[in-house]
């Protein structure tokens, strides 16, 4: 017998499949506090009072960049041996490392399958991030952002003080006891061209200190809402547009009105609001005009790298308008009568009702603004 496969009306997403997928993830499902949980405080405490997400939200970005960084991972683990999605935690807080490249003496405690190829000079807890080339330029000027720093220093206090948690698949791991780290490094990843950024630094014991007490502030508060704000909310801070406790925060959202506008109870805060408002423009006005200044310096120079920035030039191409001589003759063509003095908007109305595209043409006399683009020189 033959089987006839009757095609879908349209062919089928394996979006639905892989958010599912997702889901089942051991983070996706972790209900301890986790290291990366530390971006916010308000938003970790609603994680760790158990508050259901008020806005899911689209999560196709967030698992591509987890299928590149798996894929990354999965590539140092067999090159080179290192350790990948290795769990350390304690009875607060939980975390799975990226990556831990061992030192020498460390590494010479293992079973010879387990000794990494290429070896640390001191033992080095690794961090992928993926970034987008929208955020690019500030991974090269400012590097791993505070909250990515505490997360981070979370994972090495807690593989210094605890060591490799004790689960199955790492129970030799955990045979080391603790293990001291050495250096932190941030691997930053271009998730739209490649592009790679290393960032390594030393271990400070005060900064990871620092990354315990304010897990400990996060815990001792008795709602989320006792918590603060770390970001300025939505509308202004990424961070907050995309959190899944955005309403939780910040309330519904109204017409109209920012959700920042509700932290203004009296008319009292809205003086100091306005007071510190006409402060930071009269801070800001002799910035901007020397940037102004330099701008116009700055003009006609070729596009390139000057120490260590690169300048880029965009705009200044002919702006597009209605041909509206090539729309007289297309209505000339097709027998319509021809306004004597010719309506365009009428004109472009009657060929988009047909289906047929409005013609356009570059006016050489106007053009579009020319913007400068000043980025980080990443040196080689």
């Amino acid at each position: 017998m033959t089987t006839l496969a009757i095609p879908p009306e349209r062919p089928l997403s394996l979006w639905p499949a892989a958010h599912a997928a997702d889901a089942r993830r051991p983070r996706s499902q972790q209900t301890k506090l986790g290291a990366s949980d530390t971006v916010c405080a308000r938003r970790a405490g609603y994680l760790l009072h158990g508050r259901t997400p008020t806005d899911p939200g689209e999560k196709r970005k967030a698992i591509l960049g987890t299928w590149l960084h798996t894929g990354i991972l999965e590539a140092a683990r067999e090159e080179y041996g290192w350790l990948v999605e290795r769990r350390v935690e304690d009875q607060t807080v939980r975390g799975h490392i990226d990556a831990v490249q061992l030192d020498g003496t460390t590494a010479a405690r293992l079973p010879k399958r387990l000794r990494p190829t290429l070896l640390a000079e001191e033992t080095t807890v690794e961090d992928v991030k993926t970034k987008s080339t929208y955020q690019w330029d500030n991974i090269l000027r400012y590097g791993a952002s505070e909250a990515e720093l505490r997360q981070v220093y979370l994972y090495a206090d807690l593989l210094g003080s605890e060591g490799f948690a004790s689960v199955r698949g790492q129970r030799q791991l955990a045979h080391l006891g603790p293990v001291p780290v050495g250096r932190i490094r941030f691997r930053f990843i271009n998730r739209d061209n490649g592009e790679d950024h290393i960032q390594e630094i030393a271990y400070e014991a005060d900064r990871a200190r620092r990354a315990r007490w304010w897990v400990q502030q996060v815990r001792s508060a008795a709602s989320p809402e006792e918590l603060p704000r770390t970001f300025q909310g939505p509308g202004i801070s990424a961070m907050c547009d995309h959190c899944p406790f955005r309403s939780a925060c910040w309330g519904p959202l109204v017409a109209g009105r920012s959700p920042q506008s509700q932290l203004i109870h009296d008319d009292a805060e809205r003086a100091e609001a306005l007071a510190e408002y006409a402060e930071v423009s009269e801070q800001m006005k002799p910035l901007k005009d020397r940037l102004k200044f330099l701008r116009a310096k700055l003009d006609g120079s070729e596009p390139g790298v000057y120490g260590d920035n690169h300048l880029k030039w965009s705009g200044g191409n002919p702006s597009k308008v209605d041909d509206v001589e090539a729309m007289v003759a297309m209505y000339r063509r097709a027998g319509l009568e021809v306004p004597m003095a010719p309506d365009a908007s009428a004109m472009k109305a009657t060929l988009k009702e047909v289906g047929i595209p409005v013609p356009r043409r570059l006016d050489h006399d106007r053009r579009t603004a020319v913007s400068i683009n000043v980025t980080a020189n990443k040196k080689s």
